[in-house]
């Protein structure tokens, strides 16, 4: 999804139908699942996937005595990726494709985990949640790799948004940057891709790697499409619109104001600067051709339209 002012699309009505992932690869013969460790009605999620080609499975969808931990937030990555693992299991015991999306729960306040995990007692903080969830997605693909499918899957590990946004500047930059790894051993040789480029340029990357069509409906676009690095990113909060290319972020706030920062590719600290009346429209573009899209219906799937 293009990123939007204001409210998330997730919690906006008519959100349904839209030309997401889950449409794709269903018009594609796969099973779409949404595999989420918290309860499915937060932040709207269970209305916005069921509505967008993703069967659901939330924590009231697990087996109480596989629940060996939880905290308001959801169960513990373990317990979700071994529920996964099963869902996923009988898909292809059922012999379809799958394309699941997994979201866990455990890297949240208060930092909570089983014990005798990790040598970090729970709580954590910070540091003991991301471990735990390091150790917790270690433990999924050993079990991953036992399973007949493997060879056959990718698996992407990304951020779904960055730890913090508090800083010295409207939008720090620095506390944007999230990680994203491709994994499959059978078919992805080990590399490094260092250019910038935007989360939402995520979902035609995948299309595009895993050699389906479509990839041309999304707002973003993919990592290898173009000829010379995109060098662009969208970041943003509830109030603030940014767009950040080069070394200049421009920044679009209420009240028609504009303020530009240059930022340093090293530390990512962000200097006032003068705004570009080029970068600044570009932005305007962006966010207004998103937002105008969305409210005309125009980001929906072709055969809902």
């Amino acid at each position: 999804l293009p990123p939007t002012p204001g409210r998330s699309m997730i919690k906006r009505p008519r959100n349904e139908d839209m030309f997401t992932l889950g449409s794709v690869f269903r018009a594609k013969g796969y099973d779409t699942a949404f595999i989420y460790g918290g309860f499915g009605y937060f932040d709207n999620m269970n209305s916005y996937f069921r509505g967008n080609d993703y069967l659901i499975v939330d924590r009231t969808d697990f087996p109480k005595d596989s629940i060996v931990f939880e905290n308001v937030w959801g169960v513990a990555d373990e317990v979700l990726y071994a529920n996964a693992l099963k869902a996923l299991n009988d898909k292809a015991a059922a012999g379809k494709p799958f394309f699941a999306q997994i979201m866990t729960t455990s890297n949240h306040r208060p930092y909570t985990y089983p014990d005798g995990r990790i040598d970090i007692p729970s709580p954590g903080g910070r540091r003991g949640g991301v471990k735990y969830t390091d150790w917790a997605i270690g433990e999924f693909i050993r079990e991953a790799k036992k399973q007949p499918w493997f060879a056959d899957t990718l698996f992407v590990f990304v951020a779904d948004h960055c730890a913090s946004v508090a800083g010295r500047t409207r939008l720090p930059v620095a506390k944007y940057r999230i990680p994203l790894i491709f994994y499959a051993p059978d078919m992805l040789q080990p590399g490094e891709y260092v250019e910038r480029v935007s989360q939402i340029d995520l979902a035609p990357t995948l299309i595009e790697i895993m050699g389906k069509n479509g990839d041309d409906h999304f707002f973003g676009r993919s990592f290898f499409e173009a000829d010379a690095p995109l060098d662009r990113a969208f970041i943003s909060n509830y109030q603030d619109l940014g767009y950040l290319r080069g070394d200049l972020l421009t920044v679009l706030s209420p009240r028609r104001v504009v303020r530009a920062y240059k930022v340093d590719p090293v530390t990512f600290e962000s200097t006032p600067t003068e705004v570009d009346p080029q970068r600044a429209r570009e932005a305007i573009a962006y966010y207004q051709t998103a937002a105008s899209a969305f409210k005309q219906g125009r980001l929906h799937a072709i055969e809902a339209r």
